[in-house]
């Protein structure tokens, strides 16, 4: 059978083959040579980006540098330049695999990757989508996404899933009539695994609820399903697999980077060590001991084209205690830092915080399908939410006990029934929003 989706890599100038054989060496090494790899691939990097590009030689200036600790934190302001700028010697847009980020940080930018370190991309995607038995030549996908609306983009993107192997579901309008559409390609078509967006994915296993069927028994195809981009919370967890009827697996990815860390056999969220470098730093910018929350700083071992060197990817998380340089695990995933809500009193708490406590009680009775939360003033939320019918004063009022609980008391509150929640441009649905 043609490899098409290795083909059409190859066909664009994306080394997939090469890429695969050294990622295949990479995680044969043992811990000893792992270890070595890593501190030789951080200092191959700094040297080329220092001698080929003029971008990351300005942002160091005359800092003196004795050692990894003294590189400057590399954020998304700083990327907010015209590419050209950015670009390393000998690159340009002619050779390189350009894209620029979702924007959902609030940050959006252009970047680009050497066509090799997109190639290892690919290949890191392949590796770890294989654990589950799948094999983008040649398995099924239902993928939960956007698609540009404009004709051009709209028919580039439904081209690259005819190369890819995959039917996409467009993700902007979840309303019932066109999850019942939804369903019914679940009925005709044979689908290996679902990929998507996780507000997109949960909304229609909340469908199946309501109709009381498991996916799996009309599908018996699928084998998975990767959900991606959003929060995964573990009440939404066990509504997916009970109502798939097949394993639920988490990834973090940043499109300008790689696969970060992807959910292994054991449950596990494993961090991507082979072509990428990740720390946990505190406010200071010092690493912070494994089992301590801090923000995301990730440096990307292979790409050439444009630094990706202690960038600070807009997260907060924890290592486990039991990582390794060979096997990091991502304990949890806290949320963006941006996305924190500032309160009277002065605390500051996570906004998904304001968003677990009222999910808890906004869904139980089946009727809220989901909501957000927005920040419009220090002590005033506006809570958006689609359901068949209002929420009522008992709901409300459960609510806001619940935060006086778990936050602080005082706050105002307002709700607001819509029939169709605000996404992204790319379908991404942005669960808290601080407007201040």
């Amino acid at each position: 059978m043609i490899r098409l989706f290795d083909l059409s890599l190859k066909l664009n100038g994306f080394p997939i083959k090469e890429a695969k054989a050294e990622l295949d060496k990479i995680v044969h090494f043992s811990e000893e040579e792992c270890t070595s790899f890593i501190e030789k691939k951080k200092k191959e990097i700094v040297d080329f980006h220092l001698n080929n590009n003029s971008f990351y030689r300005d942002l160091l200036g005359n800092k003196k540098i004795e050692n990894w600790n003294d590189l400057p934190i590399l954020n998304k302001q700083n990327l907010q330049k015209p590419l050209e700028e950015r670009l390393s010697k000998g690159y340009s847009k002619k050779n390189i695999y350009l894209n620029k980020t979702s924007g959902s940080s609030g940050t959006p930018f252009v970047f680009a990757k050497d066509k090799y370190s997109h190639a290892l991309t690919w290949a890191s995607n392949i590796m770890r989508f294989g654990w589950f038995g799948i094999d983008f030549n040649h398995s099924y996908q239902a993928r939960f996404y956007g698609i540009p609306m404009d004709f051009i983009g709209y028919q580039k993107e439904r081209f690259k899933d005819f190369l890819t192997h995959r039917f996409r579901f467009p993700v902007f309008d979840l309303s019932d009539a066109v999850l019942e559409k939804f369903l019914k390609k679940f009925r005709t078509k044979k689908f290996d695994y679902i990929n998507g967006y996780t507000s997109s994915i949960v909304l229609f296993a909340k469908f199946l609820e309501q109709k009381n069927i498991i996916l799996k028994e009309i599908c018996p195809t699928l084998k998975a399903c990767f959900v991606t981009s959003e929060m995964l919370f573990e009440t939404d967890k066990r509504l997916l697999e009970k109502q798939f009827g097949i394993p639920i697996i988490s990834e973090y990815g940043a499109s300008e980077l790689d696969l970060i860390a992807f959910e292994n056999l054991k449950g596990e969220w494993q961090v991507n060590s082979e072509t990428l470098f990740v720390e946990i730093l505190d406010e200071n910018n010092n690493p912070v001991p494994h089992g301590t929350e801090g923000k995301i700083v990730i440096t990307s071992l292979f790409n050439k084209a444009n630094p990706f060197i202690r960038y600070e990817i807009g997260d907060i998380g924890i290592l486990d205690e039991k990582s390794t340089p060979q096997k990091p695990i991502l304990k949890k995933l806290i949320g963006r830092t941006n996305d924190v809500a500032v309160l009277p009193s002065g605390k500051k708490s996570p906004g998904l915080t304001f968003y677990y406590v009222t999910k808890s009680i906004i869904e139980d009775d089946g009727n809220v399908k989901e909501f957000i939360i927005k920040q419009t003033k220090l002590d005033t939320f506006e809570i958006e939410y689609v359901a068949e019918k209002e929420l009522i004063s008992e709901q409300i009022e459960k609510i806001k006990q619940a935060i006086n609980l778990y936050l602080e008391p005082n706050l105002n509150f307002t709700f607001t029934r819509k029939t169709i929640l605000e996404r992204t441009n790319r379908g991404k649905l942005k669960q808290f929003k601080s407007c201040l």
